[in-house]
């Protein structure tokens, strides 16, 4: 959430910035302005109405001491008058208090300078490329075909279960699913990440703080009974662990890293490009997440970029770097990097990781600050990153690493799956 001083001292940046995102933001910042005007003043009126019946009281306490009841009773109707005031100019100021929260929710992050303008991905930045794209061999096959002809992944036993979206992982499948978490995590905490294991529902306040509402309502799993919703990323509940906290300087950065099932309700389209492991409604995720000093957040998202291109490196797969475009980043950030692989079988890249500084939208919501070294409190940045998502990292293993005699798996994974081929 954007902060509503720097919105009210800033108006015309910040409607400059958010054209950036291809939204004319001119009505919704003066509207947000209005109310904040009109919060004001209202807290201004109730606050002297509350000074002024407080002096009261303590002249009805003065005159009854000095046996002046008639004067006393007089100030007592005026004090209940006051009293009655403060009561409805509190009601209004709640309510107005709500709707400039209900605006603010509404604003999406500023982009950061070097966000590209843009519209569609297709307006993206290309900005680091690395690897060979393998010639494999003829009659390779996509990986919907692989997993059907290994027995690895059941799709159909999936949609028997639950529904279409949420596959089952068997023998070798499941197994290299797991390694790929081990892996991940390994590497993340040999980085200095420290592990979490956390809840996969959030409560309502925790979807607010990292921004999935009410952006995302439509997408995430809602159990309305108990109001609790299905995560659609590690980033909810790690990050929410510093919803009201106020942290010491010499504590950042923070750094934690999770595995988690997600959920996720986009339907998304139909076609070769949402296929088989290419969009699902649960899969696996293992997140990076850090808890920055304003002055040093940037450093660390250009560290969360190098760490994720190690792992890829390791794992021997071509991969490019994209910059979004003010059109296609999310609401939440100001700056992201989008990791892609590139799928030989599909001829397509597929995107793989995202990496953000959210700046101090989310502190903001979260109400995470820190105590500087003069005594102030300032909001923290945060900050996260997929390392790695795992649906189409396994497809990109599944089709770059197919041969005539079997999918072989990549040499850093073997000590995790204890065995080197699937056929």
């Amino acid at each position: 959430m954007l902060q509503i001083a720097y919105i009210r001292e800033n108006k015309e940046d910040v409607v400059k910035r958010l054209m950036k995102r291809n939204m004319n933001a001119q009505e919704q910042v003066e509207l947000v302005i209005n109310l904040d005007e009109k919060r004001r003043s209202l807290q201004a009126e109730l606050d002297n109405v509350l000074a002024e019946s407080n002096k009261l009281s303590k002249d009805v306490g003065a005159l009854m001491k000095s046996g002046e009841k008639a004067k006393a009773e007089i100030l007592k109707v005026k004090s209940t008058q006051l009293r009655d005031q403060g009561k409805e100019l509190t009601e209004t100021l709640n309510q107005v208090t709500g709707q400039l929260q209900e605006e603010l929710y509404k604003l999406p992050n500023l982009p950061a300078d070097i966000v590209p303008e843009g519209k569609t991905p297709e307006e993206n930045l290309n900005v680091f490329e690395e690897g060979e794209v393998p010639k494999l061999h003829e009659g390779a096959i996509p990986h919907w075909d692989l997993i059907k002809k290994y027995d690895i992944i059941d799709f159909e036993l999936g949609t028997k279960i639950t529904a279409p979206g949420f596959p089952v992982y068997k023998g070798k499948g499941a197994k290299l699913q797991r390694a790929l978490i081990s892996y991940f995590l390994d590497k993340n905490t040999e980085a200095g990440y420290t592990e979490m294991q956390v809840p996969y529902l959030v409560n309502e306040a925790s979807a607010y703080g990292t921004g999935q509402l009410p952006d995302k309502e439509g997408q995430m799993y809602h159990d309305v009974k108990d109001d609790l919703y299905l995560i659609p990323t590690a980033e909810v509940p790690v990050t929410n662990i510093f919803r009201d906290v106020l942290l010491q300087e010499n504590e950042l950065p923070i750094t934690y890293t999770g595995y988690t099932p997600c959920f996720r309700r986009e339907a998304g389209s139909w076609g070769a490009h949402v296929r088989g492991l290419n969009r699902l409604h649960q899969f696996d995720k293992v997140e990076i997440v850090r808890v920055e000093h304003p002055d040093k957040s940037y450093e660390a998202l250009d560290g969360m970029v190098e760490h994720v291109k190690e792992i890829l490196r390791e794992l021997k797969l071509p991969f490019r770097i994209l910059r979004l475009c003010g059109g296609d980043m999310g609401f939440t950030s100001s700056l992201t990097y989008d990791f892609e692989v590139y799928s030989t079988a599909q001829e397509r890249w597929l995107e793989i990781s995202s990496v953000s500084n959210f700046e101090t939208f989310q502190a903001n919501r979260l109400k995470l600050r820190f105590k500087d070294k003069d005594g102030k409190n300032q909001l923290a940045h945060t900050l996260n990153g997929s390392s790695l998502a795992l649906p189409r990292v396994l497809a990109g293993i599944l089709e770059n690493y197919q041969t005539p005699d079997g999918i072989v798996i990549p040499e850093v994974l073997r000590k995790y799956t204890g065995f080197d081929i699937i056929n």
